[in-house]
């Protein structure tokens, strides 16, 4: 067998169904093989494009996903996908084609070092010299992607190694010295959180990604309902815990709740203390969580489980750290909480958590700023009754997906508002850039999560600086007949950099402006005719009255469809702590 048809029946083995794939002259080989494959080859319109689907479908599937490119610059256009994958742990495997080994640190055309430029941001990079390593290293590979803590694996393959032939040898097992992924927390460790808990008069679950990633929401669900505590989670975390459920405080950090985080860090100028117990199940404690983090929860006593030994005092410190596999540590304490039911309720926590949540609760209306904006002369011909809001779109979307689609989202405002106005029930619900943040992730990831999961509706929720940056991937939809959607909220700037120039800045604009200067009453650039231009449905809303029938017909639709939604850029991002931050400076209104 050539080491191409090698390389692909070792994905087969693996149970890879979809690979998403760029051709080119490192590479073509694979796509040989490919052709006689059983695999679905997904042909994006860019590289990066490929890897942001290969996250969507592992993050939709809690499967590995899979993505291939060439040498040069078809591996680097890889690498914020990567980059993405590793900080939001997300099982992902990117193969790429390599220039000959005997060219290898010669400067050969479309040479790169790939795997020395992917060692910071993959958990393993493999160049491959050995035909007959292939097997071994495919095998690893997705072990290594998949287990401990998930993340990405970069497999570089020079196209000699492609084209010659050998007798495979398939391993059984994989065998890494040093690798030991599946860590159990230990007993004295989790009785000691249950005395905690017993001891406790304000405690919260502060649960993140992990909590997906290890499968482990029904175990979550299962000890909160048990002991009755709130449950906040970070945007990683969105979906793990049911956000309809009485118990939960939605999202904390940055832009989350005021409820979740006063919970966790009190309300300072009423004199109210949060949270006397905090218990960190699969998060990292990010500095978009903490704000400040010294002053994180600083009245609480600190509980935090993590896979990773290395997130343990990484950012907060903590008073009980335990290292540990998070499904299998919460199935111990729901043991232990059977065995000793807790003699308290929290009522009074819970009560003081209800009246936050009717002081504050996520919220939105037009403001002056919005009746006074360009936005109502120029599209709304004076007439502010019609304004779409963002929050108002997506809360629409909500109601009629009935809270069971599969959203994805771009960077920025329109990725926080998603958060906060449709209300996560199921785990893998919400897939978006949390920790790089990367703008152009939206569409793509529908795309991925859309051939993962065929019967879902899968809708992208994305701004118009976001969705262009990979606006190519329309064709892709079109020609493999992916059906997934993007509602894009359109208000012609960089939303969320324009928050800040108006809160930082003065209001100073520093190129956040998208639209056509010269002719600022147009809508630039025009969607619906480069929609139409891939041969994909498109239609625009300017006025509310139009929403509901106009977002039905995109949901309705068996094909992509894009809906242009025009939305005031004045619009602000509330609750705000601004960055570095406390809880003293949180705006909520």
């Amino acid at each position: 067998m050539k080491g191409s048809d090698i390389l692909v029946a070792a994905l087969e083995r693996e149970g890879v169904d979809t690979i998403f794939a760029y051709p080119g002259g490192a590479s073509m080989e694979f796509h040989q093989s490919l052709t006689r494959s059983t695999i679905r080859t997904i042909l994006p319109r860019h590289e990066q494009g490929g890897v942001f689907a290969a996250e969507g479908y592992a993050r939709a599937t809690g499967r590995v996903g899979v993505c291939m490119a060439t040498s040069g610059p078809g591996a680097t256009n890889l690498i914020s996908g990567i980059a993405d994958a590793y900080m939001d742990s997300i099982p992902i495997v990117s193969i790429t084609g390599q220039v000959p080994q005997a060219m290898i640190g010669k400067g050969a055309f479309q040479e790169t070092d790939f795997f020395g430029m992917t060692l910071p941001i993959v958990k393993h990079s493999y160049l491959v010299t050995d035909i007959n390593d292939i097997p071994r290293v495919v095998k690893e590979a997705f072990y290594i992607a998949q287990s401990g803590r998930p993340g990405p694996v970069v497999i570089d393959i020079p196209k000699n190694i492609q084209q010659l032939e050998t007798q495979p040898l398939w391993p059984k097992d994989v065998v890494l010295r040093g690798y030991s992924p599946i860590v159990r927390a230990d007993d004295l460790s989790l009785n000691e959180v249950l005395g905690l808990i017993q001891k406790a008069e304000r405690p919260v679950l502060y649960v993140g990604g992990g909590i997906i990633s290890g499968n482990a929401a029904e175990e979550l669900r299962a000890f909160a309902y048990a002991t009755q505590i709130p449950v906040v989670t970070t945007i990683m975390g969105c979906g793990a815990f049911p956000e309809t459920d009485p118990l939960s405080l939605k999202w904390l950090g940055m832009h989350g709740s005021a409820y979740g985080n006063w919970a966790v860090n009190g309300e300072p100028q009423a004199g109210i203390a949060g949270a006397d117990l905090l218990l960190a199940f699969g998060v990292r404690f990010d500095d978009r969580v903490t704000g400040k983090v010294e002053k994180f929860c600083e009245h609480g006593t600190i509980v935090h489980l993590d896979i990773d030994a290395s997130e343990i005092h990484k950012n907060r410190k903590v008073q009980l750290p335990i290292v540990g596999d998070v499904k299998d540590a919460l199935a111990r304490l729901n043991q232990l909480v059977q065995a000793n039911p807790l003699q308290k309720s929290f009522s009074s926590w819970h009560a003081q958590i209800a009246a936050w949540k009717a002081k504050a609760p996520l919220r939105y209306q037009v403001t002056d700023e919005v009746l006074r904006s360009q936005h109502v002369t120029d599209f709304m011909g004076g007439d502010s009754s019609q304004v779409i809001l963002p929050q108002y779109a997506i809360a629409l979307l909500y109601e009629l997906t009935k809270g069971e689609a599969i959203i994805t989202t771009g960077v920025g405002q329109h990725q926080m508002w998603a958060g906060q106005h449709y209300n996560f029930k199921f785990p893998r619900q919400f897939l978006t850039s949390a920790g790089l943040g990367a703008m152009g992730y939206g569409y793509p990831a529908a795309l991925g999560a859309k051939v993962a999961c065929p019967d879902r509706q899968v809708v992208d929720i994305d701004g118009d600086g976001s969705f262009l940056m990979n606006v190519q991937e329309l064709a892709t939809a079109h020609i493999e007949k992916i059906a997934a959607k993007a509602l894009i909220l359109n208000n012609q700037h960089l939303g969320m950099v324009v928050q800040w120039e108006d809160k930082f800045y003065k209001g100073n604009r520093g190129n956040t402006y998208l639209g056509d200067p010269e002719n600022m009453k147009q809508i630039y650039p025009d969607y619906i005719t480069i929609a139409k231009g891939f041969n994909v449905p498109a239609e625009r809303v300017i006025f509310k009255k139009d929403l509901r029938a106009a977002m039905q017909r995109m949901l309705d639709s068996k094909e992509p469809y894009l809906l242009d939604v025009i939305t005031p850029y004045s619009e602000h991002v509330l609750p705000f702590i601004p960055a570095g931050k406390t809880i003293n400076e949180m705006i909520y209104e």
